[in-house]
C-alpha cells in the first residue's frame, strides 16, 4: 500500500482509562472442521508464555457462537510466543458501550502504538472499520492489540483491516535497512478479524493483515471470511500476508483459527489462510480449515493462465526458511493447482519443514506431492514428521 497516510500521528484520542469487561463463556462453536479439531479454549498456554506476569495463565474464550480459537492441540508454547501482558494499557478504546468503540478510535490508537485494549461493554461487539488501521514505524517499538475475546474488527468486505510496512515511506522510514529492522513489533491477541478485503488495495495481499518488516505475532485470535486478490502467481494470504521478518526470526501463530467452517473461508489466489515470501512460520495448536486458493496456473504461471491456486491453507515461498507446525489441524482446505494444504518452495533449496502432533487430512484439489500427500514441495526438502497424520 503506497497511498499517502494521514499526516497526523499524535492524534488526541479521547479514550477511557477503564478496563474492559471480562468475556463470558462461549456458547459453543458451530460447524467445526472435526469433532477433535476445535478447542474449548479452557487449556493453559503452557510454559514459556511471554511477558505474562499479571495476565491470565489461560486463553480467554470468545463470547459468541462462531468457531473458537485454536485446535485441540496442547503442544508447548516457546518463550516469547504466548500472550503479552496487557494489564496496564496505554490506550483503552471505548467508554463501556458498543457505540463508543469506533473505527476512528482504533485507527488513532494503532497509529500511536503501545498496548491497546477495549472497553465496549460486556457483550461481543463488531467494529466496522471504515479505514485500515496502520502501524507507524516511528510511533512505538511494540504494539499489542488485545480484543479480550469480545471484539471483532470487520473490513466490511471493502478493505484490509490492519497494515504494517517498515518500507512504506508514508508510515515513516526509520532505518536505511527497512527490509530488516527489529521494530516495530506487532502482536494481535484475543481478537477476531472478519470480512477484510485486500483485492482493491495497491498491495492486494493480506486480506485481514499485511505485514512487512519488524515482527508479527498472532495469539488466540480468529480469522473469518477475509479475502485478497483472486489471481496472480505470488499473490497470497487471504487472512495474513508477511514478508521480511527481522533476521528471519519465526512468525508465531498460536492457538488461532482460520476459517473453521464452510461459510467462513479465507480466500486468495494462493494461501487461503497464510501467505508469505521468505518467512519462517511457527504454527502452534491452531486450526486452519475450509480456506481456499482460487487462482489458476501455479508459479510461474502456466501459459494462458493468470497464475496461483496453490496452498489451500499455507503458501510459503522464499529461500532459507523453516515451516513448523505443532499440535495443529489442517483440513477441508481447497486448491486448483498445487498443495491442497501447503505449498513450500525454497528457491535456494535450504528450507525445511517440521510437523509434530498434527493432522493434515481431507484437503482437496491440486497435484505435485513428491513426499507427502497434500504438501507440495521440492523433493529434496527435508521434512520431519512426528506423531502426525498426513493423508488424503
Amino acid at each position: 500500500m503506497r497511498k499517502a497516510a494521514a499526516v497526523w500521528l499524535l492524534v488526541s484520542i479521547a479514550l477511557s482509562a477503564c478496563g474492559g469487561g471480562g468475556s463470558s463463556a462461549s456458547s459453543g462453536s458451530t460447524d467445526s472442521s472435526s469433532g477433535s479439531g476445535t478447542s474449548s479454549s479452557s487449556g493453559t498456554t503452557g510454559t514459556g508464555t511471554s511477558s505474562n506476569s499479571g495476565a491470565s495463565t489461560g486463553f480467554v474464550s470468545f463470547a459468541d457462537s462462531l468457531p473458537e480459537a485454536g485446535s485441540a492441540g496442547t503442544n508447548a508454547i516457546p518463550a516469547g510466543a504466548g500472550l503479552e501482558d496487557t494489564s496496564h494499557p496505554d490506550y483503552v478504546i471505548g467508554t463501556g458501550t458498543p457505540t463508543s468503540c469506533t473505527s476512528a478510535a482504533v485507527v488513532a490508537a494503532v497509529a500511536a502504538g503501545g498496548v491497546i485494549t477495549f472497553n465496549c461493554g460486556s457483550a461481543p461487539v463488531t467494529i466496522q472499520m471504515t479505514a485500515p488501521a496502520q502501524i507507524f514505524n516511528n510511533a512505538a517499538p511494540t504494539t499489542v492489540i488485545d480484543g479480550g475475546g469480545l471484539v471483532t474488527l470487520s473490513g466490511m468486505g471493502e478493505r484490509r483491516i490492519l497494515y504494517m510496512n517498515t518500507c512504506d515511506q508514508s508510515l515513516v522510514w526509520t532505518t536505511s535497512a527497512c527490509q530488516n529492522q527489529e521494530y516495530p513489533q506487532l502482536t494481535v491477541q484475543n481478537l477476531t478479524f472478519t470480512n477484510g478485503n485486500a483485492s482493491n488495495e495497491t498491495i492486494p495481499e493480506g486480506g485481514a493483515i499485511y505485514e512487512r518488516g519488524g515482527r508479527l505475532k498472532v495469539v488466540n485470535s480468529r480469522f473469518f471470511s477475509n479475502v485478497c486478490a483472486s489471481t496472480g502467481p505470488d499473490t497470497a494470504g487471504g487472512a495474513i500476508y508477511s514478508t521480511e521478518q527481522y533476521q528471519g526470526l519465526p512468525l508465531y501463530v498460536v492457538h488461532s483459527t482460520f476459517g473453521g467452517a464452510s461459510t467462513l473461508s479465507n480466500i486468495c489466489s494462493n494461501g487461503g489462510a497464510l501467505g508469505s515470501i521468505g518467512v519462517s512460520w511457527t504454527v502452534i495448536n491452531s486450526l486452519l480449515t475450509y480456506d481456499e486458493a482460487v487462482g489458476n496456473g501455479g508459479n510461474p504461471a502456466a501459459s494462458g493462465t493468470p497464475g496461483g491456486g496453490s496452498g489451500g491453507a499455507i503458501y510459503n515461498d522464499g529461500d532459507t526458511m523453516v515451516l513448523t507446525i505443532n499440535g495443529s489441524l489442517l483440513s477441508y482446505n481447497r486448491v486448483t493447482t498445487f498443495g491442497s494444504a501447503i505449498i513450500f518452495v525454497s528457491d535456494n533449496l535450504t528450507g525445511s519443514i517440521a510437523i509434530t502432533d498434527s493432522t493434515i487430512t481431507g484437503n482437496t484439489g491440486g497435484s505435485w506431492y513428491p513426499n507427502y500427500p497434500q504438501i507440495s514441495n521440492e523433493p529434496s526438502t527435508p521434512i520431519t514428521v512426528i506423531n502426525s497424520d498426513i493423508a488424503n
